[in-house]
């Protein structure tokens, strides 16, 4: 059930109605909106009668909420979330763009490739520094040095931190040094890991799984939202069909579905959906066609020689001109870039 405050309700009003929901052994969410506070009601069996809390000052209505996520959906916020972090922004009219290398490598790769994509308008830096890998004998990333080197490109550039967290016990170390922190596709429904992010002061990116429906992708962010984290983007990353002429079957059918389910912001990841380097540019203009509110692109100073993912990776000229490319998409939809 979604308990709707008025547009003028006090603080007061709004923590009365919360008391009300724990004093029945629910957990109350209270989710600002642009225009009225919107309270989320979760834990219950059985459906709630609205009379429960109509009455309270300040209450405007009650609603069923008829999905099954429910933080997430639109039916309990109408207006798009924004992530803040710092300057920088995820969601909202404004297209953000996340780039970088696959694996941080070295002080001198990633210093090279943060000014690189800082210079063609990137605002988040994505970086790996555990990295899961298909083999166990593949080039599995530095860890915390790689997340110390992180920090350090952010020092230098002001570029945001994107990177991934792989396993709860590496949780607390990436929290330190990271300002968004991504759950990958392998992970999306890793639902202990899911619960602890809830709990975390930082927003999340959170990646569709290979084999995930649009359903269950929205069902693992409610894991998190539910946990008390509303600061979750979505990211679309391509699905695993019969194709083998590409890496993933980039699913841009899912940005228009999740902008009308959802009012988490909608990522696009044109390096994982398809693959291949020379057509990533051409994801990359469709997503933001499509819908999308933020790419994120893997570029490495020469992607010829990256540890991992060099086969989808652009060169820091190449980024350049996608950037280019997407400015003109973005203008015509007079979305800000």
């Amino acid at each position: 059930m979604l308990v709707v405050m008025k547009p003028n309700a006090s603080q007061a009003e709004i923590d009365a109605v919360v008391d009300k929901i724990r004093a029945l052994g629910l957990t109350a969410h209270a989710i600002p909106g642009a225009q009225r506070v919107a309270i989320g009601i979760t834990g219950n069996k059985g459906a709630l009668e609205g009379g429960l809390f109509s009455s309270l000052p300040g209450v405007a209505d009650t609603i069923r909420v008829s999905n099954p996520f429910k933080l997430v959906s639109r039916e309990v916020k109408p207006d798009d979330t924004v992530i803040h972090v710092g300057e920088a922004q995820l969601g909202g009219k404004a297209i953000a763009v996340i780039a970088g290398p696959c694996s941080v490598e070295s002080k001198e790769q990633l210093l090279e490739a943060a000014r690189g994509v800082k210079r063609h308008g990137a605002t988040f830096l994505r970086g790996g520094a555990f990295k899961p890998r298909t083999s166990p004998y593949e080039f599995q990333g530095l860890g915390e040095e790689g997340l110390k080197l992180l920090a350090l490109a952010r020092e230098a550039t002001g570029l945001k931190v994107v990177t991934e967290v792989m396993d709860a016990d590496d949780l607390a170390m990436c929290v330190e040094y990271a300002d968004v922190l991504q759950i990958g596709a392998r992970n999306m429904q890793n639902f202990a890991l899911l619960r602890k992010l809830g709990a975390v002061k930082k927003p999340i990116l959170l990646k569709r799984g290979p084999s995930a429906t649009i359903r269950e992708f929205l069902m693992a962010a409610e894991y998190i939202l539910s946990n008390g984290n509303y600061q979750v983007a979505l990211c679309e990353r391509g699905i695993r069909t019969f194709e083998n002429m590409t890496r993933n079957t980039l699913d841009l059918n899912a940005v228009p579905v999740l902008k009308a389910l959802s009012h988490l912001p909608v990522v696009v990841d044109p390096s994982h959906g398809i693959g291949l380097r020379q057509h990533v540019p051409a994801m990359a203009r469709a997503a933001v066609a499509a819908g999308a509110d933020a790419l994120i692109i893997e570029v490495h100073p020469c992607p010829e020689q990256a540890l991992s993912d060099g086969h989808q990776s652009l060169a820091v000229p190449e980024f350049g001109e996608l950037m280019q490319q997407v400015r003109i998409v973005a203008s015509a939809l007079a979305r800000p870039f």
